[in-house]
């Protein structure tokens, strides 16, 4: 006898909808210039195969269940107690953390749009429910639509994504100041900033800061993140988070790469500089392009009469696509719809991107 089952009689209600993240497109076969998760297009620090070898003489014992020694690293590194840190399978593996402590179906997780398109996944998957704020094209911090939101916990991405702008430490701390709820800094991207929020966590306990090696230390196949924030909401973090969330490889490869600060140095200089290059080249074309501090840019393509619209953008998005280069295209929102999201590659890819939005343009 075959047994059917009924699995929407048996899943949580608020689960039969759910959809996941949708991440972008991973190529298949060879030719492809992959600009389009913001990875790091150099390689991580030498000594990171090293630290993995090693560690792999011991993956009969479960990993160090609170990361200490690495905590330490990421302490020193930034001048804070270890008790004010978390460690994460990546930093999506915080947010899920932060999510599960803070929005259900009575608690209202806030996100400020355009932003990181997994916020409302993980709101989702809570049951909670999201209100929004929204940017202008000015991309100013809404501090008062913050503020009197009445929410329990705020998202945002500072740098921001996906137009790359910085919020500045003031801003962020008159958030602060005056919010009521938690607020969550993303800073992904903040090794390409000017600044970050770091600073403000001695003075605020409703403030959460998130990093990841996924984008400066190019670990995004490693899966390494950390939330620094106050001793009270570590621990409730430490409380509900899997015992042995982070493996022995992803801690030996985060510590030793933590520890090549000058290595890395020389990465983000590197790909600071290409961003600075691809901007100036965009702003001779006269196209529009947020000043980015994060490792991509976020710019509206025109036609040569200065035309731009979704439907240039989309065709443009299809259009690198058959040249075999990945970007990223969000057509779903108002406020991104006639932009294209570009990470910043190696000069010679970026060279080759030019080349290929210089041929664009002649056929329109």
């Amino acid at each position: 006898m075959t047994k059917r089952l009924n699995l929407n009689e048996l899943v949580l209600p608020h689960l039969r909808s759910a959809k996941p993240y949708v991440p972008g497109e991973q190529p298949s076969g060879e030719g492809w210039i992959k600009l389009n998760t913001n990875e790091n297009p150099f390689p991580p620090s030498p000594h990171i195969a090293d630290a993995i070898t090693e560690a792999s003489k011991h993956l009969a014992i479960y990993p160090n269940p609170s990361s200490s020694e690495l905590r330490a690293v990421i302490g020193r590194l930034h001048g804070i107690d270890p008790a004010n840190i978390v460690v994460g399978n990546g930093s999506d593996d915080i947010l899920n953390l932060i999510t599960r402590s803070f929005c259900s179906a009575d608690s209202h997780g806030l996100l400020v749009e355009p932003g990181y398109s997994h916020y409302p996944v993980l709101i989702g998957l809570q049951g909670g429910v999201q209100k929004e704020i929204r940017f202008d094209d000015a991309m100013k911090l809404p501090v008062g639509e913050i503020v009197n939101s009445q929410t329990k916990v705020c998202f945002l991405t500072s740098p921001n994504a996906p137009t790359g702008v910085g919020f500045s430490t003031k801003e962020i701390g008159k958030v602060l100041e005056a919010y009521q709820g938690i607020l969550v800094v993303d800073e992904a991207y903040a090794d390409f900033a000017k600044e970050d929020a770091i600073s403000l966590l001695a003075d605020f306990d409703n403030l959460i800061i998130t990093r990841t090696l996924s984008k400066s230390y190019a670990l995004a196949g490693l899966r390494l993140g950390y939330a620094m924030a106050s001793v009270e909401v570590v621990n409730l973090l430490n409380a509900i988070r899997d015992p042995y969330n982070v493996g022995a490889l992803p801690q030996a490869a985060a510590i030793a790469a933590l520890e090549d600060q000058t290595y890395y140095k020389g990465v983000i200089d590197k790909i600071c500089l290409t961003r600075e290059n691809f901007l100036i080249w965009l702003k001779k074309k006269d196209w529009f392009c947020y000043e980015s501090q994060s490792n991509f840019l976020f710019f509206e393509p025109r036609k040569i009469s200065g035309e731009s619209s979704p439907d240039l953008t989309a065709g443009l998005f299809e259009f690198l696509h058959e040249k075999k280069i990945l970007v990223r295209y969000f057509g779903n929102h108002e406020l991104t719809n006639r932009f294209l999201r570009v990470s910043v590659g190696t000069q010679s890819q970026m060279n080759t991107l030019s080349e290929v939005l210089e041929l664009w343009q002649k056929e329109k």
